[in-house]
């Protein structure tokens, strides 16, 4: 490559190492305990889907399930390589008994098991959470002189976008200064950089590599960001119920959140101008915590997974 190009590559750092997500492929590379870098590199299929998977706001739901699936299986991928030598020692009765149970199933029960139980975590989290928090807050203020105030639909959303933030921002905070996740966001860095370097049109060298920003317009930090501004923005137009039927509003207003975030992370990923430019800054704000400067030996992981999915056509992954 010898100019500018803004890749639909994209990617996620998992235990020891990263995985790249190309248009025709998907790579995950580990660096094992001996020191090698071991790849497994899939066919994705997704520049072949049905059409409707393309409609704005709906290829963002597909987008988002599709990545929490793929994300998961190359969690448990790279765990695998993580003390390979205890595995026998420190399996349990009850991981043999599922074992037998179900075979070669399992791994795909574990994998939508996690998934179904991430979904319905963050959901009670930055949904639900914060709906009865906001419910409780306006219950207080009714037996103040601020009834009034408190009785209104923009007190309701105000409230409740402050503490769903403050939630989000706390525990975004609060995991960043886990000892083993900042391993994996030091891996973060080293996939950003790498995109980043060959979005510019450069070898895809650890040197080169190196010099370029850890931060990324188009990261899934920024897009979580951009589901809760959009949230915020959305919950706010619904009426001022009763708090059950809030919260089933609000869910089933959360595929169309999912959608309209993706296309603004889309948007700025194109156009990195004006107030497209300003509206990615608290995204790329915030990737000060998700992510770490990676050393050469993490950069070198990175690589590999790029360039196994990079495609002979490069117009077949323009974003």
């Amino acid at each position: 490559m010898s100019k500018k190009h803004i890749t639909s590559i994209g990617g996620q750092a998992i235990l020891e190492g990263v995985m790249m997500r190309g248009p025709f492929k998907t790579a995950m590379s580990v660096r094992k305990p001996d020191g090698e870098i071991e790849c497994r590199i899939d066919e994705n299929g997704t520049k072949n889907r049905a059409k409707i998977f393309s409609f704005p706001i709906i290829r963002g739901c597909i987008n988002f399930i599709d990545s929490l699936v793929i994300g998961m299986k190359a969690l448990m991928y790279s765990a695998e390589f993580i003390d390979l030598e205890d595995e026998e020692e420190s399996e349990s009765k009850f991981d043999r008994w599922l074992e037998d149970k179900l075979g070669d199933k399992i791994k795909d029960v574990v994998i939508y098991f996690s998934i179904a139980l991430s979904i319905v975590l963050s959901v009670g989290l930055f949904i639900l959470l914060p709906t009865a928090v906001t419910r409780g807050i306006e219950w207080i203020f009714s037996m103040t002189p601020f009834a009034d105030a408190a009785g209104t639909r923009l007190f309701t959303s105000v409230c409740e976008g402050i503490v769903r933030m403050a939630i989000f921002l706390g525990y975004m905070a609060l995991v960043s200064q886990m000892s083993d996740i900042k391993r994996v966001f030091e891996y973060h860095g080293a996939e950003h950089k790498t995109i980043a370097c060959y979005e510019a049109g450069e070898e895809l060298t650890v040197e080169n590599v190196r010099k370029h920003t850890r931060f990324h317009p188009r990261c899934g930090t920024s897009f979580l960001l951009f589901v809760m501004i959009i949230s915020i923005i959305l919950f706010a137009l619904l009426p001022r119920t009763g708090i059950i039927l809030r919260m089933v509003m609000r869910l089933a207003l959360l595929p169309v959140v999912a959608g309209l975030s993706y296309e603004v992370i889309k948007l700025a990923g194109r156009h990195q101008k004006g107030c497209i430019k300003a509206l990615t800054k608290p995204g790329l704000w915030l990737q000060k915590l998700t992510t770490r400067e990676p050393d050469d030996s993490q950069i070198e992981v990175a690589i590999n997974s790029m360039k196994a999915v990079i495609p002979e056509n490069s117009e077949d992954d323009k974003w």
